[in-house]
């Protein structure tokens, strides 16, 4: 049998009992290390689950997938997965390449981010398509995100924001040496994100002038931990906000919101949270 398991969102302990259960009893256990991270390391998680975990970073779950699914068909093989297991398109992949090899899959979910991002007050159903913002470069600057926050808005919905993280990410030099070396992990801030937005806001060359820098805005951190941290404010006064260790989300919510939603909120302006 093949397991994707959820840890969810906080440390080692938010694993569930069923999913703690098959930990223990499989052959092999992968501890998926680059499309989200826990506050908690590897070490903790190994001590808590009680036995050596593997590492599959990118290149493993995308290019060494037959690796990890190797003699599945007859053992008990786990893939670990912060949050919840279809948070992540490579996961659905996985399942995909295993039911080709007709190796049986369970799932075993838990809290991700596209839920727990209710913590902030904002109603779960009034959110629209979650977006992804990437790092910049100098050469490189999509802003394909902003069009779908502005559809968002104009239905009158909430927008969760993705914030990109770099971990084990080639260097441009050593792929042209064709010898990987990797640059220093990096996980984007709710302040980056948020100077992004007001670059392609203040550019003129995208329609939806219904955003602009006074905007409100939610930024979250490590949600689910015991440190967890939100704040609300408008999207310029974001650039000077620090929330601290990764990881960050950005909510945009839409024009309207039910007085339940603003009464919420006021637990979370900027005047109060910087205390």
């Amino acid at each position: 049998m093949f397991y994707i398991i959820g840890l969810g969102l906080g440390d080692c302990k938010d694993i569930t009992v069923k999913g703690l259960e098959i930990v223990k009893k499989c052959d092999r256990v992968y501890l998926e290390a680059y499309t989200s991270i826990l506050s908690c390391g590897t070490e903790a998680l190994e001590a808590f689950y009680g036995r050596k975990l593997i590492i599959a970073d990118r290149d493993l779950v995308e290019q060494g997938a037959n690796d990890i699914l190797q003699d599945a068909s007859t053992s008990d093989v786990a893939l670990l997965v912060v949050g919840d297991p279809f948070g992540a398109t490579t996961h659905t992949d996985l399942i995909l390449r295993a039911d080709q090899q007709n190796i049986p899959v369970q799932v075993i979910h838990n809290a991700s981010i596209l839920n727990a991002a209710g913590c902030c007050g904002l109603q779960l159903y009034s959110f629209g398509e979650t977006v992804s913002i990437p790092y910049w470069t100098d050469t490189w600057k999509p802003d394909s995100f902003y069009d779908k926050i502005v559809c968002n808005f104009r239905n009158k919905l909430h927008t969760l924001c993705l914030l990109d993280i770099k971990v084990k990410e080639p260097t441009l030099e050593s792929l042209m040496r064709k010898k990987k070396e990797y640059m220093p992990p990096r996980f984007m801030s709710v302040a980056e994100a948020a100077e992004q937005l007001l670059e392609v806001i203040g550019s003129g060359m995208k329609a939806g002038a219904e955003i602009t820098p006074d905007s409100l805005c939610i930024g979250l951190a490590r949600v689910g931990s015991e440190t967890q941290k939100i704040t609300a404010c408008s999207l310029k006064a974001m650039t000077q906000v620090k929330l601290g260790e990764p990881l960050h989300s950005l909510i945009i919510p839409g024009p309207q919101l039910h007085p339940l939603e603003q009464e919420y909120l006021t637990k979370f302006k900027l005047h109060q949270s910087s205390k």
